[in-house]
């Protein structure tokens, strides 16, 4: 009996080693992908931010044009009402002079044609100056109109992602303080839960606390199709010590990761074009190695969240 169960044991270790072996190149291809698009991502991200700050440069530029053109525009008004008057005048004088002297009649005729030269260039001037106006003023409007879209875009996308940061929260309230994290920064919800939740020491089969909290959040998960989700494997930098199918520490936070898509990819809902898993090993820590309260934090599961900028890039690209 001794002997049957071993060989059945052998047997699925053989197994599962394959069917690993394979998944794990799948998600390593899926992973070098995926970080090219989230690459682009934050590139684009980056783009957007570079071009709203242009935007907003260029509409205080057309702002000041405006208000320049404005304040040109009273003064060619105030120097044609002036001219006019001349005008006025000199033809009030022209009448008088007539009967006096033809010499009197010829002077006030030229001064009278170079004010009537002045006063049609003046109003050519005006009337191109109001058509400049007007040209500024549209592209001003249409550049409000552009940063607006964006700024309305921007908010939209932080507004959905603390909504769902919120709905994780929610979800896996009960696992708050028993080494789970969940928070927003740079546009993005990462969720981290550390080990001692999730695997025992040097192995990647995730307890039943964990798989509860993965699944909850998984849950939450079905419910956003639009969310990238990159699963990261992190471990502390105490060398590798086991036996069997690991090489190290890499090796270790790559299959853990592995083992937290395959919980999530139970649930039909989550779309497997999203998922991505990814070894860290122990190259990037959020504390010091140096203290065992630092390793605990560095032995973790990431999950981050990114959105999808669709929206923002048709907007860019239009």
């Amino acid at each position: 009996m001794i002997k049957k169960l071993s060989l059945i044991a052998l047997t699925l270790v053989l197994t599962t080693s394959c069917v690993s072996k394979k998944i794990y190149t799948d998600l390593e291809d899926k992973y070098a992908t995926l970080r090219r698009e989230n690459r682009k991502i934050i590139d684009e991200n980056a783009e957007l931010k570079k071009d709203l700050l242009i935007s907003q440069n260029k509409l205080s530029q057309l702002q000041r044009d405006y208000d320049n053109s404005v304040s040109r525009l009273s003064q060619l008004q105030k120097d044609y009402e002036v001219t006019k008057t001349n005008l006025d005048n000199l033809q009030q004088s022209y009448q008088a002079l007539e009967k006096n002297s033809s010499s009197a009649i010829a002077e006030n005729a030229k001064k009278n044609r170079e004010l009537l030269a002045q006063l049609e260039a003046k109003e050519q001037a005006l009337a191109a100056e109001n058509a400049r106006l007007q040209k500024l003023k549209q592209d001003m409007e249409s550049r409000s109109q552009r940063i607006l879209e964006l700024e309305n875009v921007i908010a939209s996308k932080d507004a959905a992602m603390n909504k769902l940061k919120d709905a994780i929260s929610r979800a896996l309230t009960n696992f708050e303080g028993k080494g789970l994290t969940v928070e927003q920064r740079d546009g993005k919800v990462y969720v981290s839960m550390e080990n001692k939740l999730l695997f025992q020491s040097g192995s990647w089969a995730v307890g039943v606390n964990g798989k509860q909290a993965v699944k909850q959040l998984g849950s939450v998960l079905a419910e956003n199709p639009d969310i990238a989700i990159l699963i990261e494997g992190h471990t502390d930098n105490d060398p590798y010590n086991g036996t069997g199918q690991l090489s190290g520490n890499w090796d270790l936070s790559t299959k853990r990761a592995t083992a937290i898509v395959q919980i999530l990819r139970e649930n039909p809902a989550i779309n497997p074009e999203n998922l991505t898993a990814a070894g860290r090993g122990e190259y990037a820590p959020i504390a010091t190695n140096d203290t065992n309260e630092g390793k605990a934090k560095n032995r973790r599961i990431e999950v981050i969240l990114t959105p999808k900028l669709d929206e923002i890039s048709k907007l860019l690209n239009d």
